[in-house]
């Protein structure tokens, strides 16, 4: 076996975008580059890393459990090609973070974006921490938890026409509805079911999928509705689904920084916040 970098660097990009074609684009290679690293990635291993249909694209147990392991070599990788090449530039910095694959894909280039224009000096690295981005329901020992922004929960249908607005629903107007889900035990989906028993629709079998994008893409082949947070808007947008927050009432989600307890707040990190904190709102509507 002799994986290369550029075959670890594919499965990374599937795996975190749930999409071969979108995949391809941010790693500015044609769709079936990527496909035969994948495929070639594959038959070094003798089993298959994703299940593909012509609409969505899943990790297979065999792809979650390769996951970790390539994320932590690639990003060992990055960090140490970084360190020497920053040697003879005593000014660079490398400012790591971790975060969901959909706030990964969806939300960070958006923000990396502003912050590289604004403080071109830092470098920005995804996986292995300075700091962490998500939703941390509750407090760890060692970690500090600061709010950086809101997400209120939203329903997710089929749509009928292309480029529709985000729109507003009352939570009763789920009634009725297929509804699909994250796992049972994800947090998210822990706080969505608390909201869905006081309408009389709590069900720990709804069907369930591991990863907002894929919910996203069931949706658009009308397996069912879904609620999730408006953090997902940019994903949503490109699907062709509906988006409406729900009312009545409106449940709200804090999106955390998280950071080891003692940490020096470095200036990178300081801007980098700031630049996150001014970013989302306009992520979310």
């Amino acid at each position: 076996m002799n994986l290369t970098t550029r075959q670890m660097r594919a499965f990374l990009q599937v795996a975190r975008i749930g999409n071969f074609t979108r995949a391809a684009e941010q790693a500015h290679i044609t769709q079936a580059g990527l496909s035969i690293l994948i495929r070639e990635m594959e038959k070094q291993l003798g089993c298959r890393l994703f299940d593909r249909t012509t609409r969505m694209v899943s990790l297979t147990p065999a792809g979650r459990r390769l996951l970790p392991v390539v994320e932590r070599l690639v990003t060992d990788l990055d960090d140490v090609a970084a360190e020497l090449g920053a040697e003879g530039d005593a000014a660079r910095q490398t400012l790591r973070i971790a975060a969901t694959p959909l706030v990964s894909s969806h939300l960070l280039p958006w923000v990396f974006a502003s912050f590289r224009a604004a403080h071109p000096q830092v470098a920005l690295r995804l996986f292995d921490a300075d700091l962490g981005l998500g939703f941390f329901f509750k407090a760890a020992a060692g970690l500090d938890r600061t709010p950086v922004g809101r997400f209120e929960l939203m329903r997710v249908t089929q749509a009928t026409a292309d480029g529709e607005p985000v729109g507003t629903a009352p939570w009763s107007a789920l009634r009725g509805a297929t509804l699909i889900g994250l796992p049972p035990g994800n947090p998210i989906q822990k706080v969505i079911e608390r909201q869905l028993g006081e309408i009389g629709l709590a069900d720990a079998q709804r069907p369930a999928f591991n990863f907002f994008g894929t919910l996203i893409s069931m949706v658009e082949a009308g397996f069912g509705t879904a609620v999730m947070p408006t953090f997902a808007l940019a994903a949503c947008r490109r699907h062709r689904v509906k988006t409406d927050v729900l009312l009545k009432p409106r449940v709200g989600m804090d999106f955390f920084r998280l950071t080891k307890r003692g940490t020096q707040e470095t200036e990178a990190m300081r801007a980098f916040s700031e630049t996150l904190a001014k970013a989302l709102p306009a992520l979310s509507r």
